[in-house]
């Protein structure tokens, strides 16, 4: 390998080892994304049956940990390698996808605070779809346990919701046993449990509409949703800053660099 030293113009140390350190954390975390993710879908043998892919009805988490672990990666390694091999295209490349993720990113703010009651109808019609493939797969009804027991919440707008499920709903020739039930993370938790009831929920509605909120949350998780949004307003805005922040850094790294190469082969030329 030979190294050149020009007298006019140099490619900026800082901002190439910058550049580098600041994608080499993506990098590693994108392929730990897609490491997770493959190791998910061989636990439900997906890798070994991939018509599975295709029979679940409901949104499969590994699927959006696949997808951010592939954005990340290939833009940690087009970072990494453009800055370390001073490679414009790649260079380009990175600061391009950046840029268009930050618009999208913009767009989609805009657009869901302008149509406020059609993205809650489509969060409604989502969490819908997923009640109904809940027992399909063991990721999605884990997600889907976890976002009624942080937000203390059952169904999308009333437990009453968990009747578009096979298992749970009340019709009289359901024969299973979790019949007009509930998922156990819709129960009321108490802190003497030492040992999770994962059958508290069974048969709560059969009974009157009026006693459910001795046993179960009776509010939906998209009204819970619209009451956390406005009390955490702050540090949603400020996760989002952050992530703009980080954008806006390497967009400022990859043109500085390529400006600095440019001017570099220019002189050279």
């Amino acid at each position: 390998m030979h190294y050149y030293r020009y007298e006019n113009e140099e490619v900026s140390c800082c901002y190439k080892y910058l550049m580098f350190s600041y994608n080499i954390i993506f990098w590693l975390a994108g392929a730990a994304f897609i490491a997770i993710g493959f190791w998910a879908w061989s636990e439900k043998g997906v890798l070994l049956d991939l018509t599975q892919v295709t029979r679940l009805h409901g949104f499969d988490p590994v699927w959006l940990v696949l997808a951010v672990g592939a954005i990340t990666f290939i833009l940690g390694f087009a970072g990494c390698v453009g800055a370390l091999r001073e490679n414009i295209c790649l260079l380009k490349f990175f600061s391009g996808v950046i840029g268009f993720i930050f618009f999208l990113e913009l767009t989609a703010a805009v657009l869901a605070f302008v149509f406020q009651d059609n993205v809650r109808e489509w969060i409604n019609d989502f969490f819908l779809a997923n009640v109904k493939a809940y027992r399909e797969d063991i990721d999605l009804q884990n997600l889907i346990d976890s976002l009624q027991k942080m937000n203390h919440c059952c169904g999308a707008k009333e437990p009453d919701d968990w009747n578009l499920n096979l298992y749970f709903n009340c019709t009289v020739n359901n024969p299973s046993r979790e019949r007009c039930g509930v998922p156990f993370s819709c129960c009321l938790s108490d802190p003497a449990d030492t040992v999770l009831n994962t059958q508290c929920g069974y048969d709560v509605r059969k009974g009157p509409k009026g006693v459910w909120s001795n046993a179960i949350y009776v509010k939906g998780c998209i009204p819970a949703l619209e009451e956390w949004l406005p009390r955490n307003i702050y540090i949603i805005a400020g996760v989002f800053i952050v992530i703009s922040v980080l954008q806006m850094m390497g967009i400022f790294f990859a043109r500085t660099l390529i400006g600095d190469i440019e001017k570099v082969k220019f002189n050279y030329y």
